[in-house]
């Protein structure tokens, strides 16, 4: 599983012109379901990312978590992080889990992360969406539970 994190100052999901979801200083959380992903890979991304200490303290440094700052979160499906772009010109996707696994393993990721008591909204799993992010920093971290 993989995730990618934006350090935000809001951020917003929209699939047409409805917005599905929207938040405040926080996260954006762009998440990849590999082939072989488990519930154990998104308990350990769940609580790394909430854990994970890169808001800056009154000196500017990174030594607070989202959870000492109590940010938001904002997690949108994104199977195009599992892409393997070694050969050719057009990526290929075949690590990707299933839609209906990706799925199932992605609602319970979310669930894990409102477990902290964090706001946390979604976008709409396999839909077109238009995702607005204003990345404060940038701050711009990837994480993956393969690589522990």
């Amino acid at each position: 599983m993989r995730a990618l994190l934006q350090r935000v100052t809001k951020a917003k999901v929209s699939v047409g012109s409805e917005t599905v979801g929207e938040i405040g200083p926080g996260l954006a959380v762009l998440v990849g379901i590999e082939i072989g992903d488990s519930f154990q890979d998104a308990k350990y991304l769940a609580e790394k990312i909430v854990n994970l200490r890169i808001f800056p303290d009154e000196s500017s440094k990174f030594n607070l978590s989202l959870q000492q700052v109590k940010g938001d979160l904002l997690v949108v499906s994104q199977f195009t992080l599992m892409a393997d772009a070694r050969k050719g010109r057009r990526p290929s996707f075949i690590a990707a889990a299933p839609p209906s696994e990706a799925e199932t393993l992605l609602q319970e990721f979310t669930r894990l992360l409102k477990d902290s008591g964090l706001k946390v909204e979604t976008g709409r799993f396999q839909e077109h969406m238009l995702v607005e992010i204003h990345n404060d920093g940038p701050v711009t971290i990837m994480l993956d539970s393969r690589e522990k």
